[in-house]
């Protein structure tokens, strides 16, 4: 009788006007479950075995924590964990930096800003592959643009290996990673200027503040939530950076420019070792929720001092 009554009331719920939002995102719930959660899960539970993809049977040899074991000695892990954290910190500053200093130049013109706002978008259209490919032959060391021109202003008289020597490759990475990302942030920012209300600026230049004591005071506190909020999107998608490094250098030389998504692409598809690569997938995800929480923290106490302010 009470699984009777229990079916009875989901019917009656069933039937109600007030099922119908369920029952029409039930639909997408499902394809989410199962395009997302499923792999995930299966992702999750494959770091815990042997699992190599040239025997399948390894999928149910569970190992408990022995890859994570193994992560914990393995030097080329942490090589690739360190110059990932280099590489996110460097390429998150630089594109906070020229992205802040373009949308000022931006906010300044008063004629045909539209057009530079959909100027400054191009970048970010593009595909981090064919972004790749652009620089790779940019940087190449014998028919590049960047040696050409050196050349030709007279600067060098050797052709320059950027994608060869590992400090020189690791910078033409970050270069074409800031190339195609500073728009990110110009944009959002460029959002925040323009809803930066004109009164407090007004009073700031009537007391007799400067240019630069008006930006320090007002201008750069208010659009601090906006910087947090660029930098936590972009850390996540830096954190997961592969299809540039791939193309422009793939690793090399010596797995010097190797960062976490490449080693993972390298030892699950190339070495068979899922279970590992898994792990290491784990590890980063760890490292993308560390860069969230700390650029959250910050956006809650900009916000906190904005509230306060006003």
């Amino acid at each position: 009788m009470p699984h009777d009554k229990g079916r009875n009331r989901i019917g009656a719920f069933m039937r109600s006007p007030a099922a119908t939002p369920y029952l029409l995102l039930l639909p997408a719930a499902l394809v989410i479950l199962s395009v997302v959660l499923l792999p995930l899960l299966v992702s999750f539970w494959t770091s815990f075995t042997s699992y190599n993809l040239t025997r399948p049977a390894t999928l149910f040899n569970f190992i408990g924590l022995r890859n994570y074991q193994r992560l914990m000695g393995n030097t080329d892990f942490w090589w690739a964990f360190g110059r990932t954290i280099i590489f996110i910190t460097i390429a998150l500053n630089l594109e906070m930096l020229l992205g802040l200093g373009l949308a000022l130049l931006v906010n300044k013109i008063t004629w045909g800003q539209r057009t530079l706002r959909t100027i400054m978008m191009f970048p970010m259209m593009f595909s981090p592959i064919l972004v790749g490919f652009q620089f790779k032959y940019v940087f190449n060391d014998s028919i590049g643009l960047v040696n050409n021109a050196l050349f030709d202003l007279g600067l060098i008289k050797q052709p320059i290996a950027w994608l060869v020597d590992g400090n020189l490759a690791n910078f033409s990475i970050i270069f074409a990673e800031i190339w195609m990302s500073t728009s990110i942030f110009a944009i959002l920012l460029l959002a925040g200027l323009m809803a930066l209300p004109k009164e407090p600026i007004e009073a700031a230049r009537v007391d007799g503040c400067n240019p630069l004591q008006v930006f320090r005071h007002i201008t750069l506190p208010f659009l601090m939530p906006f910087v947090y909020i660029a930098m936590t999107i972009r850390s996540l998608d830096v954190a997961r950076a592969y299809d540039m490094v791939r193309i422009m250098t793939n690793g090399g030389p010596a797995g010097r420019t190797e960062l976490i998504w490449t080693l993972m692409t390298r030892t699950g598809y190339q070495n068979s070792q899922m279970g590992m690569a898994n792990a290491m997938g784990y590890v980063s995800i760890i490292l993308s929720i560390v860069f969230t929480f700390y650029f959250y923290k910050k956006l809650v106490s900009a916000r906190t001092f904005m509230g306060g302010a006003q």
